[in-house]
């Protein structure tokens, strides 16, 4: 045994909290993101600039199940907005080849934005909004941080902001869509529809980091007297 003395005088370890690093959280979102969002539009534009809006349109679905047959066999999780991704993808790809047309391929994450964001809207009515539903793809949630007040606050503030993004997209694209050319609109609504997600993702991210930091939800060292 060791005397009390000797205990005070022993150098202190250190425990980790189990949380994340900062940069492990934004590390996962934005892998969810160039996953989900920016390498799907990037293969699209540069197969429609190539090779045509009917071939674009397979690749990009093709690439969102390769995805997620990739995690499925290397064991990782598959994030909610990968999975969002594909069934939107497909299903635009199936009413769009069996009706033939383009503009409908074009037309539909118009209306799934507004459908969205009218869900996102809705959610709000229920006891865990649409942004609590996808917290866990980003951050290990239990149903004790759900209920902080602090967090629940966040959520319902996201999936406002999101809710009101998914709105004003879906009226600028229609807008788009009917005042510019094919090769223009896919163009302007690639770049545009990247930036504004980079941008929500980037306030998301920093509201996020606010309230964790409050919440003592991101990584810190606890000091504490070593024991023998």
């Amino acid at each position: 045994m060791t005397s009390p003395a000797a205990t005070a005088a022993a150098p202190l370890a250190s425990v980790e909290r189990h949380c994340p690093r900062l940069g492990a959280v934004v590390r996962r979102v934005a892998l969810s993101l160039l996953i989900a969002c920016v390498i799907p539009a990037t293969l699209f534009y540069g197969c429609f600039r190539v090779y045509g809006v009917w071939t674009a349109i397979i690749v990009a679905m093709c690439w969102s199940y390769g995805a997620i047959a990739w995690r499925a066999l290397t064991g990782r999780r598959t994030s909610g907005l990968l999975l969002l991704t594909a069934l939107l993808i497909t299903a635009r790809t199936a009413i769009s080849l069996a009706a033939g047309s383009t503009f409908l391929y074009f037309l539909q994450p118009i209306i799934s934005d507004a459908l969205v964001g009218t869900a996102f809207l809705v959610s709000l009515a229920t006891a865990r909004p649409m942004v609590a539903r996808l917290a866990g793809d980003f951050y290990p949630m239990d149903d004790e941080l759900h209920l902080r007040p602090r967090i629940q606050r966040l959520f319902r503030n996201l999936t406002v902001l999101w809710a009101t993004l998914c709105l004003i997209k879906a009226g600028l694209t229609l807008w788009l869509l009917q005042s510019t050319s094919l090769d223009t609109f896919v163009l302007v609504k690639s770049v545009s529809a990247l930036s504004i997600n980079m941008l929500a993702a980037g306030a998301t991210i920093g509201l996020a980091v606010l309230v964790a930091r409050k919440e003592g939800l991101l990584h810190t060292v606890v000091p504490i007297p070593a024991t023998v």
